[in-house]
């Protein structure tokens, strides 16, 4: 054999799974995609199992008597008296209320505040002028002035829908202004440098770097739109989930009580995953 050939012999093996000599393991095709598929199955087994944990426990505990069923009913009861409702069409009713004027506020709240916000970050004269003012409301909670939405605007939907924009606005307006402000210098300077316009440079490269941080306001916001909707529906409402969680509990009716509560649960998981689903389409380019 040639010396070259016994080189080749002769050399040590590297590791198992590895080219003899130490070098760099080669890919195996479609092993990455596996182990992604294996990370997010164990990821939702996780979840399901906790949940299911979460569901096991609520449904033993008042059936053993850890719990007075006559304050915490069974699962099953919850879900047969769920069931009900959306069959007689009750439960749709009040869904369909709460999420018009939850939806309504929400929408009003990121309209406005998306752009204020924007123009707070790039423009200095309108933040020394606002932000004063944006300070002194930011802490003011939004339930504290439920009131006197409701004297200005009265019992209706009007005051509803504006008390839940304006809890909405504050998330929106300052994660907006936050990425604005935190874009990289460096690219604005890059942008500049190309002559780009000035609107342009703000359409095309402010707005699309603060994307992230401002869906994360509206994350919050849709969170939050949820949560000061059932405390106005406990004032002056005749139809929506916070009026039929507080109707329940003042005639004790435990299973139709906690029927709303699951309800506002899921719809509120819902709508944050819908959020999620919307980000990631509109921020693909981030992937």
């Amino acid at each position: 054999m040639s010396e070259t050939t016994i080189a080749v012999i002769d050399q040590p093996a590297g590791r198992a799974g590895t080219p003899a000599g130490g070098g760099p393991e080669l890919p195996v095709p479609g092993r990455a995609p596996l182990r992604r598929a294996g990370r997010l199955l164990g990821s939702g087994v996780r979840r399901i199992v906790a949940i299911a944990a979460f569901l096991a426990l609520w449904q033993i505990a008042p059936t053993v008597g850890w719990v007075d069923r006559a304050f915490l009913s069974p699962l099953s009861e919850v879900l047969d008296t769920w069931w009900g409702l959306a069959v007689g069409g009750d439960l749709w009713t009040n869904i369909w209320a709460s999420l018009h004027r939850s939806l309504t506020g929400f929408v009003i709240a990121i309209s406005i505040a998306v752009p204020l916000g924007l123009l707070i970050a790039w423009y200095r004269a309108v933040a020394g002028v606002l932000s004063p003012l944006l300070a002194i409301f930011l802490n003011t909670a939004a339930v504290a002035l439920l009131p006197v939405f409701t004297l200005i605007l009265g019992i209706g939907d009007t005051s509803k829908i504006a008390i839940i924009a304006y809890a909405c606005f504050w998330p929106v307006l300052y994660n907006t202004i936050s990425g604005a402000r935190d874009v990289d210098p460096l690219l604005i300077k890059s942008a500049r440098s190309l002559g780009l316009p000035h609107i342009k440079l703000f359409v095309k490269v402010i707005v699309p770097a603060a994307l992230p941080t401002i869906f994360t306001g509206i994350r919050l916001a849709g969170a939050g739109s949820m949560l000061v909707l059932i405390t106005t529906e406990y004032v002056g409402a005749k139809a929506g989930l916070g009026y039929m969680i507080i109707s329940a509990q003042f005639n004790f009716q435990i299973p139709e009580m906690y029927a709303g509560i699951l309800t506002v649960s899921i719809i509120g998981v819902a709508f944050n995953y819908l959020l999620l689903f919307i980000e990631s389409k509109v921020l693909r380019w981030r992937a």
